[in-house]
């Protein structure tokens, strides 16, 4: 590659640094700052090499809007861009999110903030049935890639390892595309054998354990590169592996953190930083996101040249369609697990429901509704418990 242009990291900081500080609304709302800024006004890449650079981002796993930023600093200025770009966007959520967390930590308690929080989760659980509703229609490409979501589903209701239900339906579904196409069965073989990849993988970070600022970076590096979907696919593995095995987070927690991941701007994966802190303090912090995001890094430097060939692939297609309907069915399930923390009582189920309507029928931004949410938790009245 030619040499950077004069200026082209210090372009790239500039407004990576605007669109992780502006960016609130989650990928989609990043996604169409960068067209708007690295296409239209800068003039960086053709809108076809925008969109051949998105529809790249969909082949591999972590944070899309992340991934987007990071393949436009490697377009614009090599290895050095990769990484000034993906930091410059990471960064205004990393340092928004790490005050929230230390405001929480210090005043989480208190009436006015619990009451605030309580507001806040049952427009959490809205949003993510709304994400859950647009995806799930989405992913559910045909009846048989639907049926397969449902098996999914049972899984992870059975309490199957969320990454052997994710590899097991994208290999599956690889499996049947692939006898469909009537050749041979050598390779068929070997993709079947992907679910067995994946359940030495949960093998190793499965069980309880102490915590330890290498075991959270383990944890998070996991997450961040086997995590294919919309970023509230991180919901299921972060209960998963910090609620269910570990015990190191409550739900309430949970919560919380995904609930400031989605006011705040920027990537919703900085959600790492918040839970991080939660458990370990600065360090805490900085290791999770550290963790979850650098995957994204090795996986876009790594993936250019094989894009092509994968986008080409039916098989692959396949794989990627198996991978998005289990992640739509294990959000499912961590979403009927979650709203049973956040649904307490007749006023937080009406909260719930009203944002549901608002979000789906009117179209109403999360970014009005997560403080309304607040406000209303704050005039709860004493209303009977469900």
């Amino acid at each position: 590659m030619s040499r950077p242009a004069p200026g082209a990291l210090r372009d790239l900081a500039r407004l990576f640094l605007k669109v992780g500080t502006l960016g609130v609304g989650g990928p989609a709302a990043h996604i169409a700052l960068m067209e708007d800024e690295v296409v239209r006004r800068r003039g960086w890449m053709t809108r076809e090499r925008f969109l051949d650079l998105l529809g790249a981002t969909n082949l591999i796993p972590g944070p899309n809007s992340t991934e987007m930023a990071i393949h436009v600093g490697h377009e614009r200025a090599g290895a050095r861009g990769l990484v000034v770009a993906g930091v410059s966007f990471i960064l205004p959520a990393f340092l928004i999110v790490l005050a929230c967390a230390w405001a929480y930590t210090r005043y989480g308690t208190l009436p006015v903030a619990e009451g605030l929080l309580r507001g806040v989760k049952p427009v959490i659980i809205a949003i993510v049935l709304q994400a859950l509703w647009s995806l799930g229609r989405a992913a559910a490409r045909t009846r048989g890639v639907a049926a397969v979501g449902l098996l999914s589903l049972a899984a992870a209701a059975a309490g199957v390892h969320e990454l052997v239900v994710i590899f097991g339906t994208g290999a599956l579904v690889a499996v049947l595309a692939w006898a469909r196409s009537g050749t041979g069965r050598g390779r068929a073989n070997a993709i079947a054998a992907l679910p067995l990849g994946a359940a030495a993988l949960a093998s190793t970070t499965a069980g309880a354990a102490p915590f330890g600022l290498s075991s959270l970076f383990l944890v998070f590096l996991k997450i961040g590169s086997v995590l294919f979907g919309s970023g509230y696919v991180l919901l299921a593995f972060l209960r998963a592996d910090l609620v269910v095995r570990r015990g190191w987070l409550t739900e309430s927690q949970l919560l919380d953190a995904v609930a400031v991941g989605q006011v705040t701007p920027g990537p919703v994966f900085t959600t790492a930083t918040f839970v991080g802190y939660v458990l370990g303090g600065l360090g805490g912090a900085v290791v999770a996101t550290v963790g979850i995001f650098l995957p994204a890094f090795v996986f876009v430097a790594l993936s250019g040249p094989l894009v092509p060939r994968i986008r080409r692939s039916p098989v692959a297609g396949a794989f990627l369609d198996g991978v998005n309907v289990a992640s739509i069915a294990l959000m499912t399930f961590v979403t009927a697990q979650l709203a049973r923390a956040a649904i307490v009582d007749v006023w937080t189920a009406a909260i719930t429901l009203a944002s549901a309507v608002l979000l789906l029928r009117f179209r109403v931004s999360p970014a009005w509704l997560v403080p309304a949410g607040g406000l209303l938790g704050l005039a709860r009245p004493h209303w009977p418990a469900l």
